[in-house]
């Protein structure tokens, strides 16, 4: 079924897609059982920051190549320039979503404007959808009625700091409630964690040298999650970041290569997807506080 596109390069967008009153140019909290019209399938690219809460039926979000079934009590997030497609099953009216939409210039110069890359799970694909618990959802809810408050209320010189520090409240109960899904999947994240190890293992023994150095987003793919997904998983369930796990894989290999074959350092640099040496030298000091040379000749 061929979906129409759309912009929402602004607040006013949204709410006219759905029939909604705009009351703040820059922010509007949504809840779409007041909508006047409903849209079935559509390919919307976002000008803003949004955040639904599914609370009704059913519908599929696609992101990037993959679907999704977006179910009730989930959350979803999407930052500017993200392209979704919606496909509702069965179309209702008014379905039972609320949510937040706000534009980039309403956190500008602000301290939620300076921090907003911490909110990583804008950037988590919708697989990875929150799940809220009962109470969660009511703080959900709490803080899209204070936000609402502000938008309601006559503009003056507080108007914009106090939305933009609800809005980071909002942002930071979402923070939270990542971290306890992240732990009570433990068992399930364990398991990404050795797949990881197991790729990690047989890319350096099979593809390094034809395929140079491997990113996060290669074994984010292997998992089937978002490389910001999955940075954030490696990270909670290791203490290491994806990119340093890497790394340091890398150099585990590098040290073993160096102690026990006379392998030329270009050579070692070239099986381990370094394209220069020099770059392989600048890693293995980074990481070791002496470069390859020096590392063999301490050695020895």
């Amino acid at each position: 079924m061929k979906q129409d596109s759309i912009t929402l390069a602004s607040v006013h967008d949204y709410n006219n897609l759905y029939g909604l009153e705009t009351h703040h140019p820059l922010v509007s909290v949504i809840d779409l059982k007041q909508a006047s019209k409903t849209i079935n399938n559509l390919v919307i690219t976002y000008g803003l920051y949004a955040i639904f809460l599914k609370n009704g039926s059913q519908c599929t979000i696609k992101y990037g190549r993959r679907e999704y079934d977006y179910q009730e009590g989930t959350i979803v997030c999407f930052a500017p320039g993200q392209v979704v497609g919606v496909e509702v099953k069965n179309p209702e009216l008014a379905p039972d979503v609320v949510g937040l939409l706000f534009h980039p210039d309403i956190i500008f110069d602000t301290p939620l404007g300076a921090n907003i890359d911490k909110y990583t799970f804008f950037d988590y694909s919708q697989m990875e959808a929150l799940h809220l618990s009962m109470d969660e959802r009511q703080l959900f809810l709490d803080c899209l009625d204070k936000i609402k408050q502000e938008t309601m209320h006559p503009v003056d010189r507080h108007s914009g700091a106090l939305i933009s520090s609800n809005i980071q409240l909002l942002l930071d109960y979402l923070y939270r409630f990542y971290d306890r899904q992240f732990i009570t999947r433990h068992k399930v994240n364990s398991a990404v964690v050795e797949e990881f190890e197991l790729h990690l293992k047989e890319y350096f023994a099979t593809s390094a040298a034809s395929h140079g150095l491997p990113s996060v987003s290669y074994f984010a793919d292997k998992a089937n999650l978002s490389a910001g997904y999955f940075g954030d998983l490696i990270k909670k369930e290791t203490g290491i970041n994806a990119k340093d796990y890497i790394s340091n894989h890398i150099i585990s290999l590098a040290r073993h290569r160096l102690l026990t074959t006379h392998d030329d350092i270009s050579e070692i640099a070239y099986a381990l997807g370094f394209q220069y040496p020099q770059h392989f030298t600048r890693q293995f000091k980074r990481v070791t506080g002496l470069t390859p040379k020096q590392y063999r000749d301490s050695i020895n």
